[in-house]
């Protein structure tokens, strides 16, 4: 009976059954054959949602979708290339950081490799950089501010571990900076082989510039400032930021129709968050049903009997990790994947904080890992370019991420340096 379970379940998988109602109807057949009253998805579900954290994904989410919708991206994009144009590899950082910070309010790479693509990927080719290291840069940038707050993967695996969130925005921040700055030389590098010459710095362009993005560049100092000074927390900076972006766009920039296009923007990021939740709600309550089972504690059993220090579980946590990044979205990824490696992780003696940071940036490599990354046939579809062009374009930025992704997890002070020093 268990293998004709699993089979089902491999099978409406393959047919594109919704992942929530695979993990739903593995939870439900799960508890019905353990003898256990099936309620206790339901009670999974409601503990879920009664977790004060939880109102913080809605609303940066909206806010998130909001910038994503309105003039934003040009914006940051006149703005950081009016700032950092004129240093050497200059184009490359304005891609760096303009697709670190949209990524990190809207939560999701895609969109921002959608967003920002049309404008970085044509204005990179005018200055004449290869074609392939342009479409590497843009494919491999899309995921950079998932470390960065108010990051929504940071926020979910916070839910899901019980980790306190602004200890890991804090963790995020290093770590994040890290892996900008390892592209960001190659990048320099690349330039200098191309031939590339440095842009003049204008001054005047660079004061209309923040000019025109002056009310959107307070906000993430707002978000920070706000949560480490003591004055809200996680869930009500999420609420000001709603407050901000939609008074912001909709009235000082008006590129936001508060009638016309404010309710397809609440729909489209209703959509995406009632996709997280319910998802979120089956696989807690299927996590319940493992740990009733004792599953976590029989995998560590397992890996006790072939790994049997810190190093060796790490490294090939991150093996494991790179494969899920690539064959599950990150938000499904964390709420199915998390509660079983936290139990093993913490008996190997790894901080829950430095978990979640290793976490995420083994999903944001998986991202654009070939061959099945999903940023690779998001850009292949947006640059109208064959997805095997993309996995050779994106080799060199795969294998420096993955430089980075060695030192966050061996050298842990990476993530814990800040939360240990601000934290409570």
């Amino acid at each position: 009976m268990t293998l004709l379970i699993v089979a089902v379940i491999l099978l409406l998988t393959l047919l594109g059954t919704p992942l929530y109602a695979v993990i739903g109807l593995a939870a439900l057949l799960s508890f019905h054959f353990a003898e256990i009253d099936s309620a206790a998805v339901f009670i999974e579900l409601y503990r879920v949602a009664s977790a004060p954290t939880l109102l913080a994904i809605p609303l940066f989410t909206f806010a998130g979708f909001i910038l994503a919708e309105s003039k934003t991206p040009q914006r940051l994009t006149r703005l950081t290339q009016a700032l950092l144009g004129s240093v050497p590899g200059g184009l490359p950082w304005v891609v760096l950081v303009a697709c670190a910070f949209f990524t990190a309010f809207t939560g999701a790479s895609g969109v921002t490799i959608i967003a920002l693509g049309g404008l970085l990927y044509p204005l990179m080719l005018k200055e004449m950089y290869g074609k392939n290291f342009s479409l590497g840069l843009m494919t491999s940038s899309g995921s950079l501010g998932l470390l960065f707050p108010p990051s929504l993967p940071l926020i979910l695996y916070g839910l899901v571990a019980k980790v306190n969130v602004d200890q890991l925005f804090l963790a995020g921040v290093v770590p994040g900076i890290i892996m900008i700055v390892i592209l960001a030389m190659y990048s320099m590098a690349q330039s200098k082989r191309f031939g590339i010459e440095r842009t003049p710095f204008n001054w005047q362009e660079t004061k209309s510039a923040v000019r025109e993005a002056a009310w959107e560049i307070p906000l993430p100092f707002l978000v920070l400032y706000g949560i480490y000074g003591g004055i809200f927390t996680v869930t009500e900076a999420a609420a000001v930021t709603v407050v901000y972006v939609v008074v912001v766009e909709c009235f000082v920039y008006r590129d936001i129709h508060p009638i016309r296009d404010m309710p397809e923007i609440m729909k489209k990021s209703m959509v995406l968050v009632g996709a997280i939740l319910i998802i979120l709600g089956t696989a807690m309550g299927f996590t319940s049903y493992l740990v009733d089972e004792q599953v976590p504690m029989q995998l560590l059993g397992f890996m006790k009997d072939y790994i049997d220090d810190q190093l060796t579980f790490l490294i090939m946590l991150n093996l494991f990790l790179l494969v899920v990044g690539c064959m599950m979205d990150i938000f499904s990824a964390i709420i199915v994947v998390v509660p079983l490696i936290v139990p093993i992780a913490q008996n190997f003696g790894v901080d829950m904080v430095h978990l979640g940071v290793i976490f995420l940036v083994n999903l944001e490599i998986g991202y654009s890992t070939p061959p099945v990354g999903l940023n690779l046939f998001i850009a292949s579809s947006r640059f109208e370019e064959p997805v095997v062009r993309l996995y050779k374009a994106t080799l060199p930025f795969l294998g420096l991420r993955l430089m980075g992704l060695m030192a966050v997890t061996y050298f842990p002070l990476l993530s814990l340096f800040l939360p240990n020093l601000f934290g409570s």
